[in-house]
């Protein structure tokens, strides 16, 4: 009588058996605290308060809030950069995290949050005031959904994965 497998035996993972997926650990960290995962929390915070400022300036009128927006934007754009520059470094030189669909995709929608808050500043430059209604709402509200978008994927890499919890890996 020939032996047989359970459904679950057959099914093996491929992804999973590549070398190293289970290296997991964060390679640009700060005594094993990962420095991304710190630095994620400002941009996402400015994206935010961006749409805010354009929200109070559409209901106020008080030039303060367009020129509150225009810092907003620019200062995500660049800490969100120097994220990019600590992302990018453990997408590629981590294993376990390169091989899962989800780095990717979470770099992928990253980037297009950059862009989003690259354009959304370059286009208050130069006449704040006049520049937040209604292009400057809209790529401020853009820039919220691509921060859940980002935020989704980059969750799931923590939670669901475990990944970059520690520079000794997890």
């Amino acid at each position: 009588m020939p032996e047989t497998t359970t459904h679950n035996e057959a099914l093996t993972d491929p992804v999973a058996e590549q070398p190293g997926y289970e290296e997991t650990g964060s390679k640009v960290a700060i005594a094993s605290h990962p420095i991304h995962a710190m630095a994620v929390a400002f941009p996402i915070a400015l994206t935010f308060s961006n749409f805010g400022a354009d929200a109070f300036y559409w209901w106020t009128g008080d030039v303060f809030w367009a020129r509150a927006g225009l810092w907003a934007a620019g200062v995500a754009f660049i800490i969100g950069l120097a994220s990019a520059a600590t992302g990018l470094p453990e997408l590629l030189l981590v294993p376990g995290i390169r091989a899962r669909a989800a780095a990717w995709t979470h770099a992928a929608v990253a980037m297009v949050l950059l862009s989003v808050l690259g354009i959304n500043w370059g286009y208050r430059l130069y006449g704040y005031e006049t520049a937040v209604l209604p292009h400057g709402i809209l790529l401020s509200g853009f820039g919220i959904i691509m921060v859940g978008a980002t935020g989704w994927h980059g969750g799931k890499l923590v939670f669901d994965y475990n990944l970059g919890g520690t520079s000794k890996g997890s």
